[in-house]
């Protein structure tokens, strides 16, 4: 038997798990709570596939004949891969999936913080522009990339694509990464951290959350930023410290930021960050294009086609 926890993330109805079928009886499940995964996990499930619904020691115990569990994200901290590991369980996730939809969001980010696409479409629909009976305005505020420094901490799949997007819009590209001689892409020039925060124009973040790298952008490490710098993250919403995040806003130590993720999705009403004329949220739908999902589920289903060949692969 094959459960889906989550389905909605991946699927919310625009593609089909037909392929599932061909493998055994299926139950599809939009969301699971935690407290209701053991229900709808009976025990003869041999297939798990979660996104964020958590598989710890407790299920894992409970469900002798369980054999894989999908993570339908890159991601696995939603599986305790100890208690995977000693069950026997494997563990697999996909790979290099949403980089040009991130990449891509990260520069739809950049560019309305810069152009102001939103603000000035505003304007227009509330009269302003009528009012002012010229055939332009604007507010002194936008900037050509053409020139700039974008930092790039993290060179992984994203970055790289992020970095070459930068490239074609002619700006330096400077990146921070601890193996930096593993990474080598031409015109991207690695540096240390500190110079990266002093001499980013847009610093943009994509890097796993772990020990050192968590709350990377605190108050020391903004005080370093040049004070009409901007900050991107698509990344973790970890790797930021909110409420220095939001100090250094209101006080003007960087100009503006934009951010598809947050520590706490999705936020309570009185997130520090919410509410602040020069931060852009949107809602961890950077990974979320049609496209994006759509080869999500085409490595999803090699997963499971592998599982079954007895030659798994994207093993974790």
């Amino acid at each position: 038997m094959i459960i889906i926890l989550d389905s909605k993330t991946l699927n919310p109805g625009d593609l089909s798990w037909e392929w599932l079928s061909k493998h055994g009886h299926c139950e599809i499940y939009d969301k699971t709570p935690d407290e209701k995964i053991l229900e709808r996990c009976p025990k003869s499930t041999q297939i798990i596939i979660t996104n964020k619904a958590f598989i710890g020691k407790e299920i894992i115990s409970q469900l002798p004949e369980l054999k894989l569990i999908a993570v339908s994200a890159t991601g696995v901290n939603s599986v305790d891969l100890k208690a995977a590991k000693e069950a026997a369980v494997q563990v697999c996730n996909i790979p290099n999936y949403g980089s040009p939809a991130v990449a891509q969001h990260t520069f739809a980010l950049i560019l309305e913080l810069i152009n102001q696409i939103g603000f000035f479409n505003a304007e227009v629909q509330k009269g302003v522009w009528k009012e002012k009976a010229e055939w332009c305005f604007y507010n002194g505020n936008i900037f050509e990339l053409k020139g700039k420094t974008i930092g790039l901490i993290g060179f992984g799949n994203i970055a790289r694509k992020v970095a070459k997007i930068a490239l074609a819009f002619e700006m330096k590209v400077i990146a921070f990464h601890p193996r930096a001689n593993l990474k080598f892409m031409k015109d991207v020039h690695f540096v240390p951290i500190d110079r990266l925060f002093e001499e980013s124009d847009i610093l943009s973040l994509h890097c796993p959350l772990k020990g050192s790298t968590r709350e990377i952008i605190n108050k020391d490490n903004l005080a370093k930023m040049k004070p009409s710098a901007l900050l991107i993250n698509t990344a973790r919403g970890g790797l930021i410290n909110e409420m220095d995040l939001k100090n250094a806003l209101e006080n003007q130590v960087i100009k503006a930021a934009a951010l598809d993720v947050l520590s706490a999705e999705p936020p309570e009403n009185k997130h520090p960050l919410l509410g602040l004329e020069n931060c852009i949220i949107t809602p961890h739908n950077a990974w979320g294009s049609y496209d994006s999902r759509k080869r999500l589920m085409d490595i999803l289903e090699e997963n499971i086609k592998a599982f079954f060949r007895g030659e798994a692969i994207n093993l974790v």
